[in-house]
């Protein structure tokens, strides 16, 4: 129960630097996300957090904002 409590803080808190999310889809987002990491283990995590950055990735590539120009 505590560990609910503490997801669900953060994920207010995460909430809060996200725009379009509301601070009640934060606790709730943050509650589950505890549940479903019990579920799915270490390697289920470790495979989120390697498909999430590989999306970012992706997305900053085709929005152009990965190259840099130096000037010389």
């Amino acid at each position: 129960m505590i560990g609910k409590i503490v997801g669900a803080l953060a994920g207010k808190k995460l909430a809060g630097r996200t725009p379009g999310m509301s601070a009640t889809g934060g606790l709730v987002l943050g509650a589950a996300a505890t549940s479903l990491l019990k579920r799915v283990g270490p390697f289920g995590l470790a495979a989120a957090l390697v498909g999430s950055y590989l999306i970012k990735r992706n997305h900053v590539r085709k929005a152009g904002a990965g190259r840099v120009s130096i000037a010389r």
